[in-house]
């Protein structure tokens, strides 16, 4: 076997592909030949390329600009002698280089983990029997299936193909979708040109066909040429780009700052030595160290919450994007509704019949509303049941446990479901069940067909279900319940269609055409006209409860959502009614809805202005989605657009945010989308907004909180050089404090919970800036108060005859505790911290604890006096600190107080009004 594997498949005749695979086209190969297949060829998957060691990752974590700028002072320094500061500093550069290690190989298990959340499926004919498969498990001589949406999981050689494309561009590069048939070609043939070929990793755009894998793994054509499809996951967003771009130009102000006050103090005639120790104390002061690890920690934190509420984020800028979203485009059928298609009502042969019962179970009945079923069959009836259970690609098992297993599409599903309550089952439908030919459903015509052995009589018979559009236009009889046909009064029929959908029904027709026996396929233009009509079977798809109530929250929080559907208008307006769409009447008033028609029909500019005032759009092809996005983009709104179909695509890559489905999702809009929901529930979607919007609350106030700390060290230094005083605070000293808060305090505000009011405030302009003016105001205030306090406390301790060591420790104290308080003044950048709760975030607690320790054992420990030049303080030292942090503390929740009463002011950088 291991040798055929390198045939020219796509030169051997079909009957010589299956002889050398030792498989069979029409039941594919039994359990056992797979299992013994899968011991010798192993997975299906591509080998991992080698990757960059834990060392090699570690050491690159240091050419960050910032952790150079204090290796360089920390070699300067170890050469001038200072050698406990000199192992400060490393110590410290070593930490920060450890917290970049530790979170990107989290990020790394992350992005394993996600792929392996959305690996391939395949659905794969074994023993006679159609299931699917992870596409790991394939071997080769394996018979797979193939239609629109779907990845090719493997090299397969087709056998049967309708309609088929496929997009290679992964392969060969060619943006064009290639067209696909099964003949056999000549030996030389290139690849591009293999049209009777499917690679593995392509993507099918349209139709269907069935295939024998013949390469798996390395061994497929993608495998020979991995790099193709090696990309680099990385956490690059466009807010750590803005924060490496803002780390930069302070790099720059640093050095500049550091260098004028070197040069100004030994202008002054100041010793050099001393000189450029304030500087190094200048220059480690400023640096925000923890900044780049509070980014990374608050977004994989927040990644995290949101898989855990059922969105899978593919491309990390969504986490950012999520939070400036106005409007959520949803599809209606799963997402906004519960995907448990049960049929309610039947119209056929003139007749109304009811169903009971509900989900996949076929326990139920078939209520006829005019006559006695016994007694009078309804023959268009039983046809009706009869095209929805045999124009079907689904299934419904029965499982071990006495519960029933649907595979596939809950639209078909229920037709199964319906046609078993009158007591059709799929083998039970004689010889007309076998199926000679199909034409697929695609969105562009609205309608499946298949070919089957009339059940009566030689000839064969063909069976269409789709929208009543499309297949009332094909009809020109209806069959009768006794079976004889009619001329078709189309408009009666339309009538019951508008009356099913305006009761929340959504509507499927059915119809049949009598074929000659020598027919053995059938084609778009033998449907094209001249069918018998069959009837009409209305489905409801229940408003998910979830729903409603984040629809509730969405509006509240500025955001507008809009129902997109394929259901007939009055059905949508129904739902629409039900959920509660923002201009949407509960009171069964007529809706305002758009549908596919009137917006083909609509020019650009009259679309622009419609979108904005119109929350239901029915009827609507997946391209037509494109549209839709781009006129609300036009209106300056951040779009989040959701999307399961292969049509789909283009709008989800031109969203602000693509949602696709994870349930019911095509590979293909899973490969276009920002985030995948694995439930297939808008709630989700709102909840990863609610999450998105914490995420960068959470990181502005981090910001607002470090960087006064920075502010202030920076300044007392140069008040120090620039009036020719004793430094208030060392190197080593602030090192201590910044690392030591930043991870023990700072972090915490990572794990802070959102803010009750958060889904109340309007979106964030994506286009503002990390800190608004107001909050760059409150750095500036409060680092101009650490200054005063530090600087303050430092020369009064010296004025009063103290130790230089004992007021650098007060001095550093003031720095610790006054950045604790202000801790909590940052828990809410709006509130009180009593507003949000004093105990809500239990890590801060646990943070502020170990903080206090190692300050106590900071000032009091001999080991750490040595080392950090430190001293103890008494009493009188501890009061003045601990007045001064308390004054920080209330300034500031003064200043948002006054803000707060304002309300008129200045938005803060989290969305809150000022």
């Amino acid at each position: 076997m291991e040798t055929i594997l390198r045939k020219h498949w796509h030169h051997l005749p079909e009957e010589e592909v299956l002889e050398l695979l030792e498989s069979d086209a029409s039941s594919g190969l039994d359990i056992l030949d797979v299992e013994e297949r899968q011991d010798r060829f192993g997975p299906n998957r591509i080998s991992e390329r080698p990757e960059r060691g834990p060392l090699l990752r570690f050491l690159l974590e240091f050419r960050q600009p910032l952790l150079l700028i204090l290796l360089v002072a920390a070699v300067i320094t170890a050469v001038l002698g200072e050698w406990i500061d000199a192992l400060v500093i490393f110590g410290v550069v070593l930490v920060t280089a450890f917290i970049g290690f530790v979170q990107e190989s989290r990020a790394k298990g992350a992005i394993d983990a996600l792929a392996r959340h959305m690996s391939v499926s395949a659905t794969v004919l074994r023993a006679g029997q159609r299931s699917q498969v992870p596409a790991v498990e394939l071997v080769p001589g394996d018979i797979v299936l193939l239609q629109s949406g779907d990845r090719v999981p493997a090299d397969v050689r087709l056998l049967r193909a309708r309609d088929l494309q496929i997009d290679e561009s992964s392969l060969t590069g060619e943006s064009v979708p290639a067209a696909k048939a099964s003949t056999e070609l000549e030996q030389d043939t290139v690849l591009a040109d293999r049209l009777n070929m499917a690679y593995s990793s392509t993507l099918v755009t349209y139709g269907t066909a069935t295939g024998a894998v013949v390469a798996i793994g390395d061994n497929t054509e993608i495998g020979r040429i991995s790099d193709l499809l090696s990309s680099t996951k990385t956490l690059e967003t466009p807010l750590t780009r803005r924060i490496a771009q803002f780390s930069r130009v302070l790099l720059y102000a640093i050095l500049g700052l550091a260098g004028a006050t070197f040069t100004v103090g030994v202008v002054r005639g100041e010793d050099w030595l001393d000189m450029f120790m304030a500087a190094v104390a200048l220059a480690v002061g400023a640096i925000p160290e923890g900044l780049p690890a509070a980014v990374t920690i608050t977004l994989a934190i927040g990644v995290g919450r949101m898989a855990r509420r059922h969105s899978i984020i593919r491309n990390l800028p969504a986490v950012e994007t999520l939070g400036s979203t106005t409007v959520i485009c949803s599809d209606k059928t799963g997402t906004l509704t519960q995907n448990q298609m049960t049929v309610r009502r039947i119209e056929a042969g003139g007749e109304t019949a009811a169903l009971s019962g509900i989900g996949w179970s076929p326990e139920g009945e078939l209520t006829r509303a005019d006559r006695d079923v016994a007694e009078a069959p309804n023959v268009a009836l039983e046809e009706c049941l009869r095209a929805g259970l045999l124009c079907n690609d689904s299934a419904l098992r029965a499982t071990e446990d006495g519960g029933w297993r649907a595979q596939g599409d809950p639209t078909e599903v229920a037709l199964i479901v319906a046609a078993r309550k009158s007591g059709l089952v799929e083998h039970a439908s004689g010889p007309v069940a076998e199926r000679i030919d199909a034409i697929p459903f695609e969105s562009e015509h609205q309608y499946m067909a298949t070919l089957h052995p009339a059940s009566a009589g030689s000839g064969h018979v063909a069976y269409l279900k789709g929208s009543p559009e499309a297949i009332l236009r094909r009809c020109g009889r209806r069959l009768g319940a006794d079976g004889t046909a009619s001329d078709l009064d189309r408009s009666s029929v339309d009538r019951q269609v508008d009356e099913m959908a305006a009761g929340g029904l959504r509507v499927l027709a059915f119809a049949r055409l009598e074929l000659p026996p020598e027919t053995s396929s059938i084609g778009h233009s033998d449907v094209a006209d001249g069918l018998t009509f069959l009837g009409l079977q209305g489905m409801i798809d229940p408003p998910r409860a979830e729903a409603t109530r984040a629809i509730t929250e969405c509006r509240a929080a500025g955001i507008g959502v809009k129902m997109i559907t394929g259901d007939h208008a009055e059905t949508a307006a129904a739902i629409a009614r039900q959920l509660g769409l923002e201009g949407v009447d509960r009171d069964g008033s007529p809706v305002h809805v758009l549908t596919g028609k009137q917006l083909t029909d609509m020019p650009d500019a009259e679309l622009i202005e419609a979108v904005d005032d119109t929350s239901v759009f029915a009827r609507v092809a997946p391209e037509q989605k494109l549209r839709l996005v781009e006129a609300l983009q036009h209106r300056g709104e951040v779009v989040a657009m959701t999307g399961d179909g292969v049509n789909d695509a283009p709008a989800l890559r031109r969203a602000d945010i693509g949602v696709a489905m994870g349930i019911s999702g095509t590979e293909v809009s899973k490969e276009a989308a920002d985030m995948v929901l694995t439930d297939d529930d808008f709630s989700s979607i709102a909840a990863a907004v609610e999450e998105g919007r914490g995420v960068f609350a959470n990181l502005t106030k981090f910001i607002t909180w470090t960087l006064p700390t920075n502010v202030g060290e920076g300044l007392v230094i140069m008040a120090a050089v620039f009036l020719g005083a004793t430094l208030p605070i060392l190197p080593v000293q602030i090192l201590w404090v910044n690392m030591t808060t930043a991870l023990l305090l700072g972090l915490m505000l990572a794990f802070e919970p959102k803010e009750t009011d958060l889904m109340r405030r309007p979106p964030r302009d994506p286009g503002s800036p990390i800190l608004s003016r107001a909050l760059i105001g409150r750095i500036l205030l409060v680092g101009v108060l650490l200054l005063i306090g530090a600087f303050g406390l430092f020369e009064w301790e010296l004025s009063r005859g103290t130790s230089v060591d004992v007021a650098r420790t007060a001095a550093v104290n003031v720095f610790v505790f006054g950045e604790l308080l202000y801790l909590f003044n940052c828990r809410s950048l709006t509130h009180s911290m009593f507003a949000v709760g004093l105990f809500s975030n239990r890590w801060l607690w646990v943070g502020v604890a170990t903080m206090i320790a190692l300050q106590l054992a900071f000032t009091y420990v001999p080991v750490m006096n040595q080392i950090f030049h430190s001293a103890p303080i008494g009493i009188s030292q501890w009061a003045a600190i601990l007045g001064i942090s308390l004054a920080i503390y209330l300034v500031v929740e003064t200043e948002k107080a006054v803000r707060r009463r304002r309300r008129a002011g200045p938005e803060l950088a989290d969305g809150a009004p000022a």
